[in-house]
């Protein structure tokens, strides 16, 4: 009888011969080689993951600081009293961006903050988030080097804006409009859209507008121009094609003569009739200062403009109870309205300033309508005339 510990041995020897006879059996051997295959492909797939982790940090390093770069450019552009930075917080290929305002870093994300300290949501107005996120937004398409096969979609990117980041958002999708295979603006506020369209490239623009059509909507073309043109400049046009054809409505030529003086006066002599001033009352301080040193306008001008109020008072309710059907007389009509446009572009007050070419002096000159060469730009007229009376001197002035 073996001793036990022999038994034992033999057991063990026995047990190995069996399992490589086992694990080349055809089930086992067949397992065996898919491990070995997985085995295999994992060391590959690590590999893969440390090239890929070593890209993407070599990514970060380049482009998280451009980023950072090009979206406190763009703040900077909006008027911004902030900055970002970024910082890598997880030791990733990962970003995190701060707000810097006074030198406090303030996290864009993040959980709900302490009671007392500050958090994106408590330190920026819905204006400043408003600019970061279109910071944010236009230094993204900086980056996109597929920018000119894009199209672009912004809704109504000027909400809560003041006036000088609204320009500075037409100014710069102005620009992107140059870059990106097509941008599409979206917005409310007809005026916003206006300044758009008056500088975009007429070949390219394009104009919709989202209108109700019975119970659903439909998308149609309009027409920005008549968005673009002031009350005043519709008046006008009004009162001119009135005269060429005869074609507008004469009562609603009639009621416009009122408001196209009051437009003129208020912008030639704006010192004197103040916004909410009746016409009236400027007739009367006119006619007051005929002859002194502070005139306005001259007797005969004071007294056209008093006779075209008169007239062009009929017309309105505050002056005239009866104005819906105050009779119209086409003759008559005409005439006032040669007038009223003749009064716009004649009844002019220069102020001069006198300069010495011998020794310098200066002196103030008031002059109505004197003659003299001018060129019209912006409604206001700049010249240089020859001192009355003498051969000498530059005067120089603008026309109001």
């Amino acid at each position: 009888m073996l001793p036990s510990i022999d038994r034992c041995c033999l057991a063990a020897d026995v047990v190995r011969p069996r399992a490589v006879k086992a694990r080349y059996t055809a089930d086992i051997a067949a397992l065996c080689d898919d491990y070995l295959a997985e085995k295999a492909a994992k060391a590959v797939t690590e590999q893969a993951r440390v090239a890929a982790r070593t890209a993407l940090e070599t990514y970060r390093d380049g482009v998280f600081p451009a980023y950072q770069t090009a979206i406190n450019l763009y703040l900077q552009k909006f008027g911004a009293g902030f900055q970002v930075a970024a910082a890598n917080t997880r030791g990733g290929p990962t970003c995190t961006y701060s707000v810097v305002i006074n030198n406090v870093p303030v996290p864009v994300a993040g959980g709900t903050p302490a009671p007392g300290t500050p958090s994106f949501r408590n330190t920026l107005s819905a204006g400043d988030r408003n600019t970061l996120a279109l910071a944010f937004f236009f230094a993204t398409l900086d980056q996109d080097p597929d920018l000119a096969d894009k199209v672009v979609v912004i809704d109504d990117p000027i909400t809560s804006l003041d006036n000088h980041r609204s320009l500075t958002t037409v100014q710069e999708m102005r620009r992107l409009a140059t870059k990106a295979g097509q941008l599409i603006v979206l917005s409310h506020p007809k005026a916003f859209l206006c300044t758009i369209w008056e500088r975009a490239d007429t070949s390219l623009r394009s104009a919709m507008e989202i209108t109700r059509d019975g119970t659903g909507s439909t998308i149609r073309a309009c027409v920005v121009h008549h968005d673009c043109i002031t009350g005043h400049d519709r008046r006008h046009a009004l009162l001119r094609d009135y005269l060429e054809s005869s074609s507008a409505d004469s009562r609603q030529v009639a009621e416009a003569i009122r408001p196209v003086l009051e437009a003129f006066v208020r912008v030639a002599y704006p010192e004197h009739f103040a916004p909410g001033d009746m016409l009236g009352k400027f007739v009367n301080l006119s006619r007051q200062r005929i002859g002194t040193p502070q005139q306005i306008l001259d007797g005969p001008r004071t007294q056209e403009l008093d006779d075209l109020l008169e007239y062009a008072n009929k017309f309105h309710h505050d002056t005239n109870r009866a104005w819906e059907t105050e009779v119209i007389n086409d003759g008559q009509l005409v005439d006032l309205v040669k007038r009223a446009l003749a009064f716009a572009m004649t009844s002019r007050l220069f102020s001069w300033t006198m300069l010495s070419l011998s020794d310098h002096d200066k002196c103030l000159w008031n002059a109505t309508r004197p003659s003299m060469l001018y060129s019209n730009w912006m409604g206001r007229c700049w010249s240089s005339i020859r001192k009355p009376g003498t051969g000498s001197g530059l005067w120089s002035g603008a026309c109001r």
